[in-house]
């Protein structure tokens, strides 16, 4: 079934309102890490509730992202794109002005539920309107370019609105973007669905949210906490939860997702190779929070324009490198080389120390964030261009879902390598009292509010001492994340072997079950 043109203007316009949607929630996610401590004064929430505050809103997104895709591949990714960004906007109001901690972690849970609608539809918007690959490349790029540069950008106006607003601020910002994207999206983005619908099976919806939303949560308990009973349980939920979904899709003539996507190469390869990048980028999200605030003692504002060039780099990558390098080289070569540039960067990381110029520390941000940018479009153009149009969302939920648990399995392992190592290598001075010791001991930055109540000497050598410490377990971590980076270059040149550089617009056959079979058996 062909697909109307779209006019060039109003592809480019559809671009610049999708691309709101990259740049939204990663600022506001990245932002909360800098409001906490100003909430934390003004709401006095338990230490609970504090994690509950930083983790409903990535725990409500990744459990409902692929529910969200396969519903916009049904009802149209323009109007689910439409109600999230009000539901955005809404949410964004009561997070702002939550009287109490209770009814923030309920908006930020509201929050997640409107940003799972996001992700797919922009991307599976994207997908509709440009139909030549070189150009779909180009706007899948530009597009990863500004998800990329919001990570950077969220501490820096966050830092700036804390100097200035109370913390609500950091989050109120978002409104009138999704108001904007309300009135213009509605006169310009193009509709975006499967013409011939099937049924939503209810069933497969609770089954997906438990076991994604099991297993994200049993990996960041299990490293905060070691594997306590209800880490078990909600690991073994998990998994039970994630089998009978996928069991079920396997069953019906309308599935949520369509398992047999994997069979094709190029698209497991891709979506392995986003999971496990974004496994590796944690490393970086670690220097940016820890490094510049803990061991340097720059202001918020300050670390966050500290690290501005990685996300720079990232745009570059995305969006001007890896297009042009894809018709030279072949998309297997470029995300493999895009992942040993930045395993190259994460090496060269090691070269810091507590007392590091910053000038230093440029160009191994900016190359670790242009080989990501690099491998991470190339990936997510081959995702969106091995499935046809009407499985768009479901196929962007998948890359989405994998992406975060990727994430989420970044910071658990990498953050327990890090503090295992700054325990083992801290060595305090004598005299330390027993529970000025026993706080040190936890991490950093409890080791140097301890030594704020110290004598003037020992505050400075425990502080030292914790610094010190601090950057062995980052050494670690970060040569963790270097050598996965490499293997997941190597993995990018097997698993993607042989997926052609330009790979055909597929509009498949909307005619129903029997339709999609044949575009399937001829893919496979």
């Amino acid at each position: 079934m062909s697909t109307p043109s779209v006019s060039t203007a109003r592809k480019w316009a559809t671009l610049a309102i999708c691309a709101l949607m990259a740049l939204v929630p990663n600022i506001d996610l990245t932002a909360l890490n800098q409001a906490i401590p100003h909430l934390t004064a003004d709401l006095a929430p338990s230490a609970t509730q504090i994690l509950w505050i930083a983790d409903a809103y990535g725990f409500a997104l990744a459990g409902l992202l692929i529910t969200m895709g396969g519903i916009g591949d049904r009802i149209g990714h323009k109007r689910l794109l439409l109600i999230g960004a009000g539901l955005f906007a809404a949410a964004s109001a009561v997070t702002a002005y939550a009287p109490s901690a209770e009814l923030l972690i309920a908006a930020r849970a509201l929050l997640g539920v409107a940003g799972a609608t996001l992700m797919p539809s922009a991307l599976s918007l994207i997908r509709r309107v440009f139909t030549e690959p070189k150009e779909r490349t180009m706007a899948i790029g530009i597009f990863s370019g500004v998800a990329g540069l919001a990570v950077g950008l969220g501490p820096v106006l966050g830092g700036a609105l804390l100097d200035h607003f109370w913390w609500g601020s950091v989050f109120l910002i978002n409104v009138p973007i999704m108001l904007v994207v309300l009135l213009a999206g509605a006169a310009v983005l193009p509709e975006s669905r499967n013409p011939v619908p099937g049924r939503l099976d209810l069933a497969s919806v609770p089954l997906s949210v438990a076991g994604v939303l099991g297993l994200v949560y049993a990996v960041k308990e299990a490293a905060a906490h070691g594997m306590e009973p209800r880490v078990a349980v909600a690991a073994v939920v998990g998994v039970a939860g994630l089998a009978a979904f996928l069991r079920r899709q396997t069953r019906l003539d309308e599935p949520l997702i369509d398992v047999r996507l994997f069979r094709k190469a190029a698209f497991s390869g891709s979506v392995g190779t986003n999971m496990f990048a974004m496994f590796a980028l944690v490393a970086q999200s670690l220097i940016f929070s820890l490094y510049f605030q803990l061991v340097i003692g720059w202001s918020p504002l300050m670390s966050g324009l500290a690290g501005l060039p990685g996300a720079l780099g990232a745009m570059i990558g995305g969006a001007a490198l890896a297009p042009p390098l894809i018709g030279l080289l072949g998309r297997a070569p470029v995300v493999a080389a895009g992942m040993a540039v930045s395993a190259a960067a994460f090496a060269l990381f090691l070269l810091f120390g507590v007392d590091t110029h910053y000038l230093v520390m440029v160009g191994p941000m900016l190359l670790s964030g242009l080989g990501m940018g690099m491998a991470m479009t190339v990936t997510a153009d081959t995702v969106l261009a091995t499935v046809p149009k009407e499985r768009s969302g479901a196929a962007s939920a998948i890359s989405e879902t994998a992406t975060e648990l990727g994430g989420a399995l970044g910071m658990a392992v990498l953050g327990s390598i890090l503090n295992a190592v700054y325990r083992n290598a801290l060595e305090l001075p004598a005299g330390v009292p027993p529970a000025a010791a026993t706080a040190a001991r936890d991490s950093v930055g409890a080791a140097l509010h301890a030594a704020a109540a110290l004598p003037a000497r020992l505050a400075g050598q425990v502080a030292d001492a914790a610094k010190i410490a601090f950057m062995d377990g980052l050494h670690a971590a970060l040569l963790c994340s270097a050598g996965f980076a490499a293997l997941v270059a190597v993995g990018a040149l097997l698993t993607l072997r042989g997926v052609p550089r330009v790979i055909p617009a597929d509009d498949g056959d909307a005619a129903g079950p029997a339709g999609r079979d044949k575009v399937l058996a001829a893919e496979l």
